[in-house]
């Protein structure tokens, strides 16, 4: 395998790989955002794997709809599965002044064995889902994937990668162009001065939340759907966390999120085509696929203590108080 070969191979893994990682950050970029602190994104791309998987199999199979369009309503129900599961915290973190790290963490136990539940009962107790026929396939550009390197390696990818692209520059624009975005970035940095001004900021924490739990979601979908084509208990496995890890890393930012989303999907690169990379024969495979938990946790000790957190991220606030 000549050098060419071996980047096309790399860099191809890595916007593949970083997708899921994508999504979820930006989800918790938005919550953090507007002042809550969400724990819980490992258990919302659970219930998003699960959900994409289960509806592109009964839509594709079961009710017999075009391959093309089945992967694609597994996806949106991802996303509503992920703004549906994401309502309890929301209520949790922003009505009853809970502790929202507390909440984040009882969401990710809730997520996985409801999921794992309900699994068991539509698929005759089994612990998976069956494979998932209806899936996304690499996007074919003619002449662009002929290109060296760029075809192959950069635009030779699912249609979810294209979507998590895109929606990083929509977060940005929303988020720094935008009344919406300035409102929501003022409920988390001083919602008191908000308020003062008008600002409803239950209501845009509520969104908040929501729209984090739909990206987080659409997340989880992908996974299932574009990447391991089932869902079971390991489909999702960590990913949640090394998107939160993403989130600080990126300190809090749509296109610093993706920066790091991608170093993290390219340390999953390396370990998913280490045998295939000959990497193996210098590195323990088992090396390898810890790789992307030790950068996840080598990244966090760097930057935690210097990454400054929005003000009021993880404070309740009620209005009228002091």
């Amino acid at each position: 395998m000549n050098f060419t070969d071996m980047l096309t191979i790399i860099i191809n893994g890595t916007i593949i790989f970083s997708t899921p990682l994508i999504l979820a950050a930006l989800g918790g970029v938005v919550n953090e955002r507007a002042g809550i602190v969400n724990i819980g994104l490992e258990g919302l791309m659970i219930i998003g794997a699960f959900a994409a998987a289960v509806v592109a199999i009964w839509t594709g199979e079961t009710l017999g709809m075009p391959g093309w369009l089945a992967p694609w309503l597994g996806i949106l129900a991802a996303m509503l599965a992920g703004m549906l599961f994401s309502l309890p915290h929301a209520v949790a973190s922003i009505d009853l002044k809970a502790d929202q790290v507390v909440s984040g963490v009882a969401l990710n136990i809730f997520a996985g064995g409801v999921a794992l539940f309900v699994v068991k009962k539509l698929f005759e107790g089994a612990g998976q889902t069956t494979t998932v026929q209806n899936v996304f396939h690499k996007v074919n550009i003619p002449f662009l994937n002929d290109i060296p390197i760029i075809g192959p390696g950069f635009l030779q990818i699912y249609p979810t990668s294209y979507l998590a692209f895109l929606l990083v520059g929509i977060a940005y624009w929303v988020m720094y162009k935008t009344p919406f975005g300035l409102r929501l970035r003022a409920v988390g940095e001083h919602p008191r001065a908000a308020d003062t001004v008008g600002v409803n900021v239950r209501k845009m924490r509520y969104m908040a939340v929501i729209i984090s739990g739909g990206l987080a979601g659409l997340g989880g979908g992908t996974l299932s759907i574009a990447m391991s084509q089932s869902f079971q208990h390991s489909t999702v496995s960590g990913h949640g966390f090394m998107a939160l890890a993403a989130m600080i890393f990126g300190k809090w930012h749509p296109v610093g999120a993706m920066g790091a989303a991608l170093f993290f999907g390219l340390a999953t690169a390396l370990a998913a085509s280490g045998q295939v990379l000959g990497l193996t024969q210098y590195v323990p495979s088992e090396f390898l696929n810890a790789l992307p938990y030790l950068l996840t946790i080598l990244a966090l000790a760097g930057v935690v203590g210097r990454a400054q957190a929005p003000a009021a991220s993880g404070k309740p606030y009620e209005k009228g108080s002091r």
